[in-house]
């Protein structure tokens, strides 16, 4: 797959497929952008393991913190990485050691490693590169059109509710 742009569907479908999501490189910092993705996240109703090897077994945001992704007593559905690109090939190794396999390898905003990402394809993982799920979810729900951010949407509708807080939900397009 080439992944220097993605379609709407695509993002909206993973998003709304899953369910648990580890984010490797959580920080119990609260200025730090992997803590506001995890409780924007947490806020969606999406269940949140932090992976952080130097704080583990103490919570962030409510959550109890994991050295590895292997710990984490529950399948994992998305892996969100806050770290390097030069880390992502080790990452993609632990996530193909899991049983099950998650659905999905999501890399933060800069981070992208083309050889690790055609790896994890190769095993039937969907993978994201170069953006973040915190900044997808609110652009594909309207959240963040208002404020003047381009969601590429031009509509005199009104947003429909759905579950979650604040949230309009997601909208495929």
């Amino acid at each position: 797959m080439k992944h220097d742009a993605y379609d709407n569907s695509y993002i909206a479908d993973i998003l709304s497929s899953v369910k648990t999501v580890a984010i490797v490189g959580a920080s119990a910092n609260d200025v730090r952008p992997s803590f506001f993705v995890a409780k924007y996240l947490i806020d969606k109703g999406y269940k949140v393991f932090p992976i952080n090897p130097g704080h583990a077994g103490k919570e962030i945001l409510g959550q109890m913190t994991y050295p590895h992704l292997a710990d984490v007593p529950q399948p994992i559905d998305m892996v969100d990485v806050f770290r390097a690109s030069a880390a992502v090939p080790g990452i993609v190794e632990e996530v193909l050691a899991l049983d099950p396999l998650p659905k999905v390898i999501w890399m933060q905003l800069t981070v992208r490693h083309d050889q690790a990402a055609a790896k994890a394809e190769a095993a039937g993982i969907k993978v994201v590169m170069d953006r973040c799920p915190k900044i997808e979810y609110a652009r594909l729900a309207g959240e963040i059109g208002w404020n003047g951010v381009n969601s590429r949407v031009i509509s005199s509708k009104k947003p429909v509710l759905k579950g979650g807080f604040q949230s309009f939900g997601l909208r495929s397009r």
